[in-house]
């Protein structure tokens, strides 16, 4: 059962092949065994998901269950759950139970998904690596040396090892799409909005955005199809109608333009990695698709305007922690400042505390217009770019990430060259378009990714290239060693 995609796992639960109790029961006993070996879940909520189980059943025999009815899920520890401990991968929220759901978590809850538990993160969704959490690194299915991505590596291991059929997760700077490209599986960024944030732990408020992560572009699309909504609780939400994604996956790419930006394939892109994605494109082209080079010009001062502008942010909604009102609290403190100092200090993890520093730093008086100011107008200048490009080309393709998963420990001594893992990804979160990730090939037995860029709401119309593409190949049904027995 656990090589079944969410699709195929729908069709067998309707037709009666197998119960959501033995759909779910198989997942929990997978989990713990395997999951030990990888640390992708922080929390199992097995109990509360076999009494899911049970109900879904019942509402399958009844003929009246909704689209997702009796699939087992994962949700990112960054999205709260009524009841079970949402901790953002960090000792501050380790003991936070939320009183509530997050939109996201309510919407599948209402399409009647079961969720097995919560996956592992980079702290407060700060990390490329999964390297930041307070629960330890998570383990890449395919070489467990090496980091899984983050900050959704948890989500992305889970689902590449098959613990799950799809998980929900986030990006702000591509933590949806490098994760997926580092463990083989496929990923959507929806358009900012989208996607409701509304108990969504904040990171960056402006670039954070939830997301699907499965096997194939198919259940990407009927996970979105549950996750996208308005949401009146959202501020930045957009009331706008949600297509079903699943509708135009058929359709064929004759005579779309794809644009491939120079700037994606200059100097730091692993040579194997470009011969992947190269070949991905020749596939797109003989079925009919136009490659058409094109130049996103600004594309090299995406990741320094997002260094100011995530971390600006960051400081601002992390102000929250203090002590006072939840989460960690210092043990017999002096007085207030005391409070407020090592309750931070020893509730965040080294990474989370250099971006607050540096958003500090930033926000201060008489550096504000000299750093965010002048970050806000390069990520205006970063959106010119893609209008400029999508007034000629339908999407723009390229690859994921410069190299295939690295080893643990690798650029730990260098948060640039960290940061630098994210390079063609961010650009997309500060322009708000969508953007997903699907494995095109392996360097070294380690997969890679290719990156579909869309314009706005054009989530159909990658998901529509990304099932053609996988209808044409089998990266998407390449796993790790001894996890499909």
């Amino acid at each position: 059962m656990h090589n079944l995609t969410i699709a195929e796992l729908i069709k067998g639960l309707q037709s009666k092949e197998f119960s959501s109790v033995e759909l779910t029961q198989h997942f929990l006993d997978r989990i713990a065994t395997m999951n030990p070996g990888y640390n992708a879940l922080i929390t199992v909520t097995a109990d509360q998901a076999l009494r899911d189980a049970a109900e879904a059943d019942r509402r399958l025999a009844a003929g009246n269950a909704p689209a997702l009815c009796g699939v087992p899920m994962l949700h990112k520890d960054i999205f709260c759950t009524s009841g079970v401990r949402t901790s953002c991968g960090s000792k501050m929220l380790d003991n936070f139970i939320p009183p509530y759901n997050a939109t996201v978590v309510e919407n599948f809850e209402q399409a009647g998904a079961v969720v097995l538990g919560k996956t592992n993160m980079d702290e407060f969704a700060m990390g490329s690596s999964n390297e930041t959490s307070f629960y330890g690194p998570v383990q890449n299915p395919w070489d467990t040396d090496c980091v899984p991505g983050g900050s959704s590596g948890g989500s992305a291991a889970a689902v590449a090892a098959r613990l799950a059929p799809g998980a929900t997760a986030t990006d702000t700077g591509g933590s949806i799409r490098q994760p997926a490209a580092l463990c083989g599986i496929t990923g959507l960024k929806p358009t900012y909005g989208r996607v409701s944030r509304w108990g969504m732990i904040a990171f960056a408020s402006s670039l954070d955005q939830g997301g699907p992560m499965a096997r194939t572009a198919e259940d990407c699309a009927i996970m979105l199809s549950c996750m996208a909504s308005f949401d009146e609780k959202d501020s930045t939400s957009i009331d706008q109608e949600v297509p079903d994604y699943s509708a135009t996956l058929s359709k064929d790419v004759q005579g779309l333009r794809v644009g491939v930006p120079a700037e994606y394939f200059s100097e730091g892109l692993n040579p194997g990695t470009e011969k992947a994605v190269r070949a991905a494109l020749a596939e797109l082209e003989a079925q009919g698709a136009e490659i058409i080079d094109i130049s996103l010009p600004n594309t090299g001062l995406s990741v320094p305007a997002y260094y100011v502008i995530a971390p600006a942010e960051a400081s601002a909604n992390l102000s929250r922690f203090d002590g006072v009102k939840y989460g960690y609290r210092c043990e017999d403190p002096k007085d207030l400042q005391d409070l407020y100092t090592r309750t931070r200090a020893e509730g965040f993890g080294e990474e989370v505390q250099r971006r607050i520093l540096i958003g500090t730093y930033c926000l201060s008086a008489g550096y504000y217009d000299a750093y965010y100011g002048k970050a806000q107008q390069v990520r205006k200048l970063i959106q010119q770019d893609f209008e400029r490009a999508f007034a000629t080309v339908d999407v723009i393709m390229g690859p994921t990430c410069p190299t295939p998963a690295f080893k643990f420990g690798s650029k730990g001594d260098d948060p640039v060259a960290m940061y630098l893992e994210d390079i063609y990804t961010i650009a997309t979160n500060l322009a708000g378009l969508p953007g997903m990730s699907v494995p095109c090939g392996m360097v070294d037995n380690k997969p890679v990714g290719l990156q579909i860029i869309g314009n706005y709401f054009d989530e159909a119309r990658i998901l529509n290239i990304a099932h053609q593409y996988q209808q044409a190949t089998d990266w998407h049904n390449q796993a790790p060693e001894g996890v499909t027995s």
